[in-house]
């Protein structure tokens, strides 16, 4: 045979030969690790095949981490995505810094690296946000830099039924302060110099705004404490009251702040939807169940995990040396 005229034949394998499934631990559903069975599968075209498949196992896992392919670069990852869920979104009415690696491709939060970042569901904060999120390992810290996750289920079904009840009820009250130069400026959370922009997409989003002065913004809205999973119908925990509170900043950080802020002036806080105060202690107690669910995995070179992100909450552990993880949304979902 002649090798240079040779050419191969494409063979169809079934979804099951090619990639293989198990559990980071023994009847522990998050995440389901999905890796190569064989070499040279490509985990674009893969998922462009199997995407109901891989909507199945996200719906029943919660997450999915994907490892071992090869998967090289920010535009793959996008792909990935993309041939899962669709067009990426635009990271709107933001929450934290992060930079635009390229078109809806952005880095992980740029908080320090010796803070953590508590269990969250993206965008939590507001009436619309992704149904998907994935985070892409370029480089994986040389110690900690985990994301720890956890089952907004379990979560829910944890919370003492006289908390959840005030929180259902209630619901909750977001207020920001912006152009005091120490949370993020409003140019940067609606990624406009326009006002009236601004303006447009509160009055859209049902967000009260007032502007103090040339540069003061404030803005209040009331979110769901407690959300419905469109698919599913599971009830799950999706605010971030606990990180918004007041009670969410370490102790000297807080007093800095009041002693040239008034409490109405702080750059975010989360009160009841009705105004009244949260107790901090409910907090704590949320945030306990938080980390009694938390599951940790360590970060490996090329690992993407993708999240349902009503089903699951995610943040970040503190980390040394270099660490490089980027984000990806899609599927944007609008509260009813």
């Amino acid at each position: 045979m002649n090798l240079k005229t040779f050419k191969r034949k494409s063979i169809t394998v079934s979804s099951d030969n090619l990639v293989t499934t198990h559990l980071l631990e023994p009847n522990q559903q998050l995440p389901l690790i999905i890796q190569p069975a064989v070499d040279g599968v490509n985990l674009v075209n893969w998922a462009s095949s199997n995407r109901d498949w891989i909507e199945k196992q996200l719906i029943q896992n919660g997450g999915l981490l994907f490892r071992n392919f090869q998967v090289n670069s920010h535009s793959d990852f996008a792909k990935f995505i993309q041939a899962i869920a669709g067009e990426l979104i635009e990271y709107s009415y933001r929450s934290t810094p992060r930079s635009q690696v390229d078109g809806k491709i952005y880095t992980s939060t740029e908080y320090p690296p010796d803070q953590s970042i508590p269990l969250h569901n993206e965008m939590a904060y507001s009436l619309n946000w992704p149904m998907k999120i994935a985070f892409f390992c370029v480089k994986a810290a040389e110690q900690g830099g985990e994301t720890p996750i956890a089952d907004s289920r379990k979560v829910f079904q944890r919370i003492n039924p006289k908390i959840k009840e005030r929180f259902i009820q209630k619901k909750i009250m977001y207020v920001r302060n912006y152009g005091q130069g120490i949370d993020l400026p409003w140019e940067t959370v609606f990624q406009t110099n326009n006002k009236a922009e601004v303006e447009a997409y509160c009055q859209s989003a049902n967000i009260d705004f007032a502007w103090l002065d040339a540069n003061k913004l404030r803005t209040r809205q009331i979110c769901q404490a407690v959300s419905s999973h469109p698919q599913t119908g599971d009830l799950v925990w999706f605010n971030q009251a606990h990180l918004f509170h007041i009670s969410s900043l370490k102790a000297e950080v807080y007093q800095s702040l009041l002693a040239v802020l008034n409490a109405e002036e702080l750059p975010r806080n989360a009160y009841y939807g009705d105004g009244s105060e949260i107790e901090t202690s409910v907090l704590e107690e949320i945030q306990e169940i938080y980390e009694q669910e938390t599951v940790i995995f360590s970060w490996q070179t090329g690992d993407i995990l993708l999240l349902d992100n009503m089903l699951v909450a995610h943040g970040r552990k503190p980390f040394t040396g270099a660490r490089k993880v980027l984000v990806g949304m899609a599927q944007p979902y609008t509260i009813q």
